[in-house]
């Protein structure tokens, strides 16, 4: 099996003289400065800001293009008791916004609302001709799209045609032209002048309901009510954690920890989380959890779980969830396993610029994770690929700094639909396309990416000294949490650090426990996952070392320690 790659070490660039300005005005360690330079923050009232969001620095809803027009039209369907149909995506980002919008609109309205996911396999992503069929059916004359709609053309006109009108609420990138909803909420359009641009699904849902509080005259805290699953749908998604994204953030996860829903509370307990939840465990503990609904059954079990309030019901949900990530995770290791044998066996696949892999009999559930694996072996732009309703369906996903979906969209002549972000997308293509595709998406790769761009980096924020690690340096540390895209954890670089009297050792086979000092001062610990195959370096002297920091408890005591991210030699 293919080894994981060396990676290339780049430090971010940070002008000197605004560090300097920034430090006199702050009286901060300079490295701390630093790290708020390389994140943009260059003065005291923007560091400020940064430093104490508050819920007054969210945007007014109504800056948002067709926001009245959302609020007017769902208005005169309460004031007419008219049906309303809340449609949402099946991943975390989708569900977590019906089951907000769900939630807000009962508690506010004693007529008929539901809520529809389409089925990964029956319907695919997106709006479906079975959810509007299912529209007609019952009766709805208002859908409300959440996490979806904004490619939807032709199946928005067909909605119209039956006589349902639709309100799409999307933050995936609008083509040239648009579906011909009541109502499209999306910052990224254009002409929406709403200053904040990467709202996740469910915070552009959020941002309607914040609306609607407003038209209704509803105190602003009921709106806060679903800031919980605000934050989920944030982590999950991977979408900036900067701006208006790092305040519903910031507040969603204190809501996660110190009052949660029911369904989030049933999660956590299921899954024995003691210890206050971060943006990385709603990532890796929640997420998987709520995403295994759609993977490997039906998501409608994700929205039931986060709209239930009895107790009882809520533990039994969760373990259905639970047992479905069990189920995916055995079948994400076996698909890994196979698909990393396809390429270590051939050749030609080892020297192309991207991986695509195609087997009609893999799980359409885990081929976004499988992509994300491979990654971390070969790392180039990845799709794979898999069969289900006589269709070729897909995930693909990037390496640091190559848009994915620009690349698929120049083989868009191949394929049925396509959607996704700058790192991540879907795809479905009849299978006669599918050699074509691998041929054109291989050929657009080599054409535009860059060598240095096929390395995966490590990019450090700042070059520190082993003595400047105390504990009020990181107190300040922990203050630019949440971490997240656009505000990653601080990556720090020392140089020049010998092991310590021999206590460095490797631990469990792949890993490697750190005991290190810097020219005879701090001694330090640290862990660095799967870096046993680098333990050379630590025995041949001087060593340079790139980690992040974090506390480590042991019998009551807490110390601070590196997670140790690579080493080389001494440079």
């Amino acid at each position: 099996m293919a080894a994981k790659v060396d990676k290339r070490w780049t430090i971010k660039p940070a002008d000197e003289q605004e560090v300097e300005h920034l430090h006199s005005a702050l009286r901060i360690h300079p490295s701390l400065c630093r790290l708020l330079i390389v994140r943009g923050i260059k003065d005291f009232e923007t560091a400020r800001t940064f430093f104490r969001p508050e819920l007054s620095q969210l945007n007014d809803p109504f800056l948002m293009k067709d926001m009245q027009k959302a609020v007017d039209r769902i208005s005169q369907a309460k004031d007419q008791e008219e049906k309303i149909l809340i449609y949402g995506d099946y991943d975390v980002d989708g569900t977590t916004a019906v089951a907000g919008m769900y939630s807000f609109l009962r508690s506010q309205y004693t007529g008929d609302i539901g809520f529809y996911i389409p089925h990964r396999y029956r319907e695919g992503y997106g709006i479906s001709k079975a959810g509007i069929d299912h529209a007609k059916e019952h009766g709805y004359t208002l859908m409300i799209t959440l996490d979806c709609g904004i490619k939807s053309v032709e199946l928005i006109t067909y909605a119209n045609s039956l006589g349902i009108d639709v309100i799409v609420c999307d933050h995936h990138t609008p083509d040239a032209v648009l579906p011909p909803a009541l109502a499209i909420l999306n910052p990224k359009q254009l002409d929406c002048n709403y200053p904040y641009k990467e709202l996740s699904g469910c915070g552009i849902g959020f941002k309607l309901i914040s609306g609607l509080c407003k038209h209704w005259q509803l105190p602003e805290e009921t709106a806060y009510d679903y800031l919980d699953l605000v934050a989920i749908s944030i982590a999950a998604d991977i979408v900036p954690i900067d701006g208006e994204n790092r305040v519903l953030t910031h507040f969603g996860l204190k809501k996660v920890n110190e009052n949660p829903s029911p369904g989030i509370k049933a999660l956590k307990e299921l899954a024995e989380v003691t210890k206050e939840l971060s943006v990385s465990d709603l990532v890796f503990v929640i997420g998987p959890r709520v995403n295994a609904a759609g993977r490997m059954d039906d998501a409608k079990k994700a929205v039931e779980l986060f709209i239930e309030e009895d107790a009882a019901k809520t533990l039994e949900l969760s373990e259905a969830l639970h047992l479905d990530n069990a189920e995916r995770k055995e079948i994400d290791k076996d698909t890994t396993e196979e698909a990393l044998s396809i390429i270590d066996e051939d050749e030609l696949l080892q020297q192309r610029k991207t991986t695509v892999l195609y087997r009609p009999h893999w799980h359409k559930g885990v081929v976004g994770i499988v992509a994300s694996r491979l990654i971390d072996h070969y790392y180039r732009p990845t799709i794979i690929l898999t069969e289900s309703n006589d269709k070729v369906t897909g995930s693909a996903r990037s390496v640091n700094g190559f848009n994915i979906y620009d690349a698929i969209h120049e083989c868009r002549d191949l394929l049925e639909n396509y959607g996704g972000h700058f790192y991540a997308a879907g795809m479905t293509m009849n299978t006669n396309n599918v050699d074509a595709f691998i041929s054109r998406f291989e050929s657009v790769v080599s054409n535009t990416i860059t060598p240095d761009l096929l390395v995966p980096e490590i990019e450090i924020d700042a070059e520190i000294k082993l003595a400047d690690i105390k504990q009020p340096f990181y107190n300040i540390i922990k203050q630019f949490e949440p971490f997240g895209p656009n505000n990653l954890r601080p990556v720090f670089l020392t140089r020049y650090v010998f092991d310590y009297k021999g206590y460095t050792r490797i631990v469990k086979e792949q890993h490697i426990r750190f005991v290190v000092h810097q020219h005879g001062g701090l001694v330090l610990d640290g862990i660095g996952f799967g870096l046993a195959n680098k333990y050379h370096v630590v025995s041949q002297g001087p060593f340079d070392i790139v980690y992040t920091l974090d506390e480590n408890e042991y019998n009551g005591r807490t110390t601070l320690q590196m997670k140790v991210i690579d080493i080389r030699p001494a440079q």
